[in-house]
């Protein structure tokens, strides 16, 4: 018989035992996160995170793939246009104005041309233009080569709007009746109203001049939209949006203003020569519609202090006591309480429903969407208040204090008066917002900077976009469609602000006159309703030089609009959604080349 086989020796056994624990602990501790191993994988991970390194080379991704012989045109290049269009405002030029009638300021309204009279190239700057001071400063300091007009520091000087001196325009802070300074008169109004405390948040400037009221409310938090005609006085809006304040070129004649109804919170007229006794009430019905239950009216200049003033307005007095009468009649017939009087100011408060409200003689407007608003009619009729249940509730709903205000859900969602929205639909919106706007920032870390102070949203939604950007450094013109869901009151509850435009048409502004604009499904809106080529060309004019653009929106849209953009001195760059490559959903960030106009020639030059 052989030998007995041996066993397994207990040394070796516990040898293989050992390595294996070892290894097994090996394995462990690196994918803990503790391993080199682990620390290079996200050494190369961050290295490839297109969103944070911009020298990567994103056009890889998305380039429009050739075609051999296509028939499809190269990329379209567009001509500078005349350097006597560099303040061209299409749907507000003095020449076609005056074809419409006077009456009623018809005339000063929106008039776009048409398609045949278009301008289908590129708005130059003027020689010598300079990126605007950053804010604080650009509040009272606006560069001449920017806004060459002296006009207004001669019809003015003695009312302390605006100085010349040496190659830079001064805003003191004055206006017409605010000499000394409209931090003054905003301390005299908030004796009053109660601006400190977050109550008022949105307000309405109506004839604003220069506006310094809108300039000096920042400061206390309050967003004022200004407003004034493109008339004589020249420039005054590119002047308040130079400065960096919320403005727009509007007047109050036949037509509704933009806004929904219940906006703001305050509103004023200073010295802003609109008629509100004339058309039986009509203009002040339509201020009525766009206050807030609860809102305050301001009223200085005619006819307040008559008896002081009338001959320097060389108007009677009787003239001007009816004027006055007139006013007191129509406010009481509103719902408006008279709360203050004094020296040139009066203050009006509407009440915050109508249960306390006898206003049988007031002709209530019937059977119309009071939000329903763009290029419609005015009628002479009193909007009525939201329904309620007692006599202190707040028609249309109470709203918080502003900052809690931004992320509250808005009453109108909560009533359910927004089609498709809920209040969790509406969080997540917001969550959506804050997550783009964290990417935006990733992309462009001048985001949330005073490089960018004047921004655009061209398709606001639910006011997301500005809401994850709210900031002193910069603030948001959120424009709703015509075309889209109705949001804007939505917007407005929340402490923001904007106003309705239709894309296919010129905005009511200057040229270069906003440093940032967000375009969010706006050209897959409107690719069945108009030229893409047109929204363009229109957005070019409103950015200034050196100005940006972030554009959202399928992979197909955007590669339409590169190539669109490609010929006008643009530099683009093709981003992924922030969730990976294969989300059809793309960003495309833009910048506009710096060039001017040149005046020997009449055409432009770069320089």
């Amino acid at each position: 018989m052989g030998p007995k086989p041996r066993g397994r020796s207990p040394v070796s056994i516990f040898i293989v035992i050992g390595l294996c624990c070892f290894f097994y602990l090996l394995g462990a501790w690196q994918r803990s996160g503790f391993g080199k191993g682990d620390s290079i994988a996200q050494e190369i991970t961050k290295q490839t995170d297109c969103n944070i390194f911009s020298t990567l080379n994103f056009e890889t991704h998305h380039n429009d793939v050739p075609i051999p012989d296509s028939s499809e045109p190269k990329a379209k290049v567009f001509k500078p246009c005349d350097i006597k269009y560099a303040d061209c405002t299409p749907c507000q030029e003095q020449d076609r104005a005056m074809t419409f009638p006077r009456e009623n300021m018809i005339y000063r309204e929106r008039h776009c041309p048409p398609e045949e009279e278009k301008l289908h190239c590129l708005i130059p700057a003027a020689q010598g233009y300079m990126t605007p001071f950053p804010w604080p400063k650009g509040r009272d300091y606006v560069h001449y080569a920017n806004v060459p007009y002296k006009s207004l520091t001669v019809e003015k000087a003695v009312q302390n709007w605006v100085q010349f001196q040496g190659n830079v325009f001064k805003f003191p802070g004055g206006g017409t009746m605010f000499p000394q300074g409209a931090d003054a008169y905003i301390n005299e109004l908030a004796s009053v109203i109660p601006i400190a405390d977050g109550s008022v948040r949105t307000a309405l400037d109506t004839g604003c001049g220069v506006a310094s009221w809108g300039a000096y409310l920042l400061k206390r938090n309050v967003l004022a939209m200004s407003f004034a005609p493109r008339d004589n006085h020249e420039a005054q809006v590119q002047f308040a949006l130079e400065r960096g304040v919320p403005a727009y070129i509007g007047v109050l004649g036949s037509i509704h203003l933009p806004f929904p109804s219940r906006a703001f919170d305050m509103a004023q007229c200073s010295r802003c020569l609109i008629p509100w006794s004339s058309n039986d009430g009509t203009y002040l019905m339509e201020v009525d519609r766009v206050l807030r239950p609860g809102g305050y009216w301001i009223l200085s200049g005619p006819p307040i202090n008559w008896k002081t003033y009338y001959q320097t307005w060389k108007r009677t007095k009787e003239d001007l006591e009816a004027e006055q009468r007139k006013i007191e009649e129509l406010a009481e017939q509103l719902c408006w309480e008279k709360k203050y009087e004094k020296g040139d100011i009066a203050i009006w408060r509407k009440k915050v429903n109508a249960v306390s409200c006898q206003r049988s003689s007031a002709n209530i407007c019937q059977a119309r969407d009071a939000d329903d608003v763009w290029y419609k009619k005015m009628e002479t009729c009193a909007t009525p208040y939201p329904e309620v249940t007692s006599a202190s509730e707040v028609a249309g709903g109470e709203l918080k204090k502003f900052p809690a205000r931004l992320y509250a859900v808005p009453p109108r969602i909560v009533n359910g008066l927004v089609p498709g929205v809920t209040e969790e639909s509406y969080q997540e919106d917001n969550k959506l917002w804050k997550k783009h706007v964290n990417t935006y920032k990733r992309i462009n870390k001048l985001l949330g900077t005073t490089r960018y102070r004047n921004i655009m949203d061209m398709n606001a939604g639910l006011g997301g976009f500005a809401a994850a950007l709210v900031s002193p450094k910069s603030w948001v013109m959120n424009v709703v469609p015509t075309d889209s869901v109705n949001t804007l009151g939505v917007i407005y509850e929340r402490g923001l602000i904007g106003m309705y435009h239709d894309w296919c048409e010129a905005f009511s502004t200057y040229p270069r006159t906003y440093d940032l604009i967000h375009a969010s499904g706006v050209f897959s809106l409107y690719q069945s309703k108009c030229a893409s080529e047109d929204i363009l060309l229109e957005m070019d004019r409103i950015l200034r030089p050196e100005g940006s653009v972030i554009f959202r929106d399928k992979v197909e849209v955007l590669n339409k609009i590169r190539k669109i953009v490609g010929g006008m001195r643009w530099e683009t760059k093709m981003m992924d959604h922030e969730d990976g490559p294969l989300v059809p959903e793309k960003i495309l960030v833009a910048v506009k080349t710096y060039w001017v106009g040149s005046k020997a020639n009449g055409t432009s030059s770069d320089e």
